[in-house]
């Protein structure tokens, strides 16, 4: 599908975020249509030079290439007076800029909100920081693991005495990403509607904070407390059995089913006379163990037959390779697969919001360090001659 048929074709994105959730909630963007510009030091962003799980590639590695599709890169260096220059001028005609820089660094540049709303009134300013922009944590470093630990979410599953499991994915990075791309898409409706810009303030602690709204009002208005059990119960809010339990073969998931049908199906007898009620919250941790010791008597495929069979909810532990082979994830085009110039064939997780008139599409894969330099800058009006002395000059680079 070309680009122009996209929900976003005509509005472009100044992207001058790092690391992953504002890479992440500007490629949202680009995957709907808009012309997001990766505004880069000339050295590349830090991502291109941290590869996750030690995963590089020809030339861009696959953390910077899973973020970045859908971008042209300008690489320039905006504590020059060139580079800044150049930046200003484009703020002119841009419709969303987006950064994550430090508290206090985008007023340090001359990028802050004021500055560039008086340039462009219509601008869409999306602002995205750990802890929030004031306050005493606000130059607390906003990494994902310390924001999941803070955050609560841990104590709400596992074992008692052991410590708490991290979420398998950059949780909390991730969140903010889509907290951030739905915070943009509101601003702009509210521009379509009055022409008024503004300043949207987004940060990685209230994004997983407010996730939890069932689980944290169970605490604040019920006075439930969290209160880990002996055995590894994967919700301290969800009754008895819930969780990931051994078979003979493998891992299964099980979800709070009826006591007395889940009885008769293990051949635990003890259940049979309990209240779900009452008995999966007061022997919560007799219940999960004896759940446990019976499923290690069958194969995963034998349980989930018989469960599903009965209405009661199963599921299997996919590993990747299991999730991508997974028939649902072929029918739903969950993945997307495309050519890029130097990474060769690449699959990647798509764009998961589904449009009838105006799809998401890959018009390009993540750039190299000032691929798009030259074409960027003449866009916003620059002549060849003053691209090249920039270019000379340092303030700008090219790949």
């Amino acid at each position: 599908m070309d680009s122009k048929h996209n929900v976003l074709s005509g509005y472009r994105v100044l992207d001058c975020s790092i690391a992953m959730a504002g890479p992440f909630a500007a490629q949202r963007l680009g995957d709907l249509g808009a012309d997001v510009v990766k505004v880069e030091p000339v050295t590349g962003e830090w991502q291109r030079h941290v590869s996750a799980g030690g995963a590089g590639g020809n030339r861009i590695n696959v953390s910077f290439l899973s973020l970045n599709r859908n971008k042209r890169s300008l690489a320039v260096d905006l504590k020059s007076a060139d580079g800044k220059a150049a930046l200003l001028e484009l703020v002119k005609t841009a419709d969303v800029f987006l950064q994550n820089y430090r508290p206090g660094v985008a007023k340090r540049l001359g990028v802050d909100y004021e500055t560039l709303s008086a340039i462009n009134p219509k601008l869409v300013y999306c602002s995205i920081s750990g802890y929030g922009e004031t306050g005493p944590y606000k130059d607390r470093p906003g990494q994902d693991l310390l924001l999941q630990g803070m955050s609560g979410a841990m104590l709400s599953a596992g074992r008692a005495d052991e410590p708490p499991t991290p979420a398998g994915q950059y949780l909390v990075d991730a969140v903010t990403a889509y907290t951030a791309f739905e915070g943009v898409l509101a601003a702009l409706l509210h521009r379509e509607r009055t022409g008024e810009g503004q300043l949207v303030q987004v940060n990685m602690l209230d994004a997983i904070t407010t996730l939890q709204m069932q689980e944290l009002s169970v605490f604040t208005v019920a006075g439930k407390p969290q209160v880990r059990s002996a055995e590894p119960h994967a919700h301290v809010y969800i009754r008895a059995p819930y969780g990931a339990f051994a078979t003979a073969d493998g891992f299964l998931i099980l979800a709070f089913p009826s006591l007395r049908l889940l009885g008769e199906l293990i051949g635990e007898p003890s259940f049979l006379t309990m209240n779900d009620e009452v008995d999966s919250w007061a022997q919560r941790d007799e219940i999960f163990a004896k759940t446990r010791a019976r499923l290690t008597t069958k194969t995963t495929a034998a349980w989930l037959d018989l469960f599903r069979a009965h209405d009661i909810w199963a599921g299997p532990v996919y590993g990747y390779d299991e999730l991508l082979k997974d028939p649902q994830i072929a029918e739903n085009g969950t993945f997307v697969t495309y050519d890029h110039p130097t990474e060769g064939r690449v699959t990647t997780p798509g764009f998961p919001i589904k449009f009838s008139k105006t799809p998401s599409s890959v018009a390009r894969g993540a750039p190299l360090a000032g691929e798009h330099s030259r074409q960027v800058l003449a866009d916003a009006g620059y002549s060849p001659t003053d691209i090249d002395r920039l270019i000379a000059s340092g303030a700008v680079a090219e790949s």
